[in-house]
């Protein structure tokens, strides 16, 4: 089956309460790779596949909520008869000890996977390499000969990975996949402009990676900043906006100073990156800013809403 030859799904151990220290459920599914075993959440692999979603789960790691707003929109949508979502999980050196789960699965110290960071076992791996190398598989046209669509996206945490590996992909896609961008307490910016007006001395890290272009991870080696830019104006990105997300202390926004050059609440700041864009590029990107009323800090209220089922599920 063809399935069979993209990933073997395992049973792990019963994972007992954690706390924020470790994942509270490991995923199942297991991609191998040359660095090494991947977890991933799955849904059923449908006979005819013909788009993949591969969803993004942030900072808890909580692929398995993921996975199920996934498999709710994909239902909703009409779309899961045709539809194989993918959820990996990026798994922290905690997670591996709290459940010892095996020393061949990837994982990372702390969140350093959200901003392209190197595995720290058994072999360093980009956490963007598998991102690249899950679209390499699914866009194999010997294994999935009907596939004509894959989005990546992410809410929250999620979205910020998303958002960076957009910029960073230096994959050759057979398939031009479409990043959906939702709610994200933060982006990568080009060069020094930022919304708010700051004293760069008071907040010195301000254009640094993950928040700016300086001190780059490995993964974007022999990439200028020029060429990055270039090759993300050009991707077809939604920004998909909660109009509710507006709290400025919300507990899971991004409270330090190289976020708030880019203002005070995740709307505001997607608004303020996106007119960015397009100050920048008159031109015209390849891009778009979709508001989702109704709707505040909700991954599961984002991608279940009709705006978000209409980015996820059309051509």
């Amino acid at each position: 089956m063809k399935w069979g030859m993209l990933i073997g799904l395992v049973l792990c151990c019963t994972v007992a309460q954690a706390d924020e220290h470790g994942v509270n459920v490991v995923a199942q599914g297991r991609l191998q790779f040359k660095g090494g075993a991947m977890a991933v959440g799955v849904s059923p692999p449908p006979a005819s596949i013909q788009r993949v979603l591969i969803i993004l789960h942030g900072r808890r790691r909580n692929a398995d909520t993921y996975l199920h707003s996934a498999e709710k929109a994909a239902e909703q949508a009409g779309q899961l008869a045709t539809t194989l979502i993918i959820a990996p999980q990026f798994l922290n050196e905690q997670d591996v000890a709290r459940h010892q789960l095996p020393n061949d699965l990837l994982r990372w110290r702390g969140n350093e996977w959200m901003a392209g960071g190197l595995s720290t076992g058994p072999n360093p791996v980009s956490s963007f390499q598998v991102l690249d190398d899950i679209v390499a598989r699914v866009s194999d046209q010997q294994q999935f000969p009907e596939v004509q669509a894959i989005v990546i996206a992410g809410h929250s945490g999620g979205a910020q990975v998303v958002q960076r590996y957009a910029l960073l992909a230096h994959g050759q896609y057979r398939i031009n996949p479409r990043f959906v961008i939702a709610n994200p307490s933060s982006y990568a910016y080009f060069d020094a402009q930022r919304p708010m007006a700051f004293a760069p001395a008071s907040c010195p890290g301000f254009n640094n990676w993950k928040y700016g272009l300086q001190n780059l991870p490995a993964y974007a080696a022999g990439q200028t900043p020029a060429q990055l830019e270039d090759a993300y104006i050009k991707r077809d990105i939604v920004y998909l906006l909660g109009q509710q997300d507006i709290d400025p202390e919300h507990p899971a926004l991004d409270k330090g100073c190289e976020a708030q050059t880019q203002g005070p609440y995740r709307l505001l700041r997607g608004q303020f990156f996106f007119d960015y864009l397009t100050r920048r590029h008159p031109e015209g990107l390849n891009q778009r800013l979709i508001e989702v009323p109704g709707v505040g800090h909700n991954g599961d209220g984002m991608l279940t809403s009709p705006e978000g089922l209409k980015v996820l599920f059309s051509q």
